[in-house]
């Protein structure tokens, strides 16, 4: 089993070659991250009716179904907006089920890795270096005291070693956290790349159900049979079409 390497005992290019590698990390999280939401077409973060009814696809299906209203029924293309608009809608169901996924299992583990979780971890390495400076200070009073021969000086030589010590092992506990923390950042890299595989595997799957709303719309199947079966789309009567025996009910 690998064994934790105390930061105390890494050399100052090691450490920061470390940092450097984390803060590339955060920042092409952080880009990332800006350029991800920036694709998505519902609201971040609202709730499912609102997000549904502020996408693009809502608002074109609600569109094609007022104009079906207004066509009425026997209007061919009236009727083929009718069986758009509904298309139209249940995409937009399945592209906002596609975008919370998206939103839950990639965007939030993102922010939290660029925005918290390394920022801490670097916030930890300025606070080793501040404890560092405390102690030499420590160290530096505590020394004068011993060599001093002022005897008020003098007397304060055991709560200025006090002191030192103190500092010292606040120094030491910040190092065993934050080599801790460095070495769960570096085990975990595996997992941060992992969302962007994620991100292709719901592309993939959103683009699957998609295509097979689509390939089950009526509105498609009506124009392949149309197509094969020669019939002219420019009739105003839809339902005469799909009845007309001569029309085959399959694609040819």
């Amino acid at each position: 089993r690998k064994k934790m390497r105390s930061v105390s005992r890494q050399g100052p290019s090691e450490i920061e070659g470390i940092e450097r590698r984390m803060e590339a990390v955060r920042l092409v999280s952080h880009n990332t991250h800006k350029k991800m939401v920036a694709c998505l077409q519902g609201q971040l973060g609202t709730d499912t009716e609102k997000r549904h009814k502020k996408l693009p696809l809502t608002s074109l299906s609600q569109a094609m179904q007022e104009g079906a209203g207004q066509l009425g029924d026997d209007s061919i293309i009236g009727k083929m907006m009718e069986e758009c608009g509904e298309a139209e809608s249940r995409l937009a169901t399945e592209l906002m089920h596609h975008e919370m996924q998206i939103e839950r299992d990639i965007l939030e583990p993102l922010n939290q890795l660029a925005e918290v979780e390394i920022p801490n971890i670097l916030k930890q390495r300025k606070q080793l270096a501040k404890l560092v400076l405390d102690y030499d200070s420590a160290k530096t009073r505590w020394y004068q005291a011993t060599k001093s021969s002022n005897q008020a000086m003098a007397a304060k030589v055991d709560s200025l070693k006090d002191e030192m010590d103190d500092a010292l092992n606040k120094v030491e506990m910040c190092k065993d956290q934050l080599s801790a923390d460095m070495y769960n950042f570096a085990s975990m890299e595996g997992e941060y790349a992992r969302y962007y595989v994620l991100l292709l595997e719901a592309q993939a799957d959103f683009h699957r159900r998609s295509l097979c709303l689509l390939d089950s719309c009526k509105l498609i199947r009506y124009l392949c049979q149309s197509t094969h079966g020669g019939v002219s789309t420019h009739s105003t009567q839809a339902p005469h079409l799909k009845n007309n025996p001569e029309t085959p009910l399959t694609p040819g």
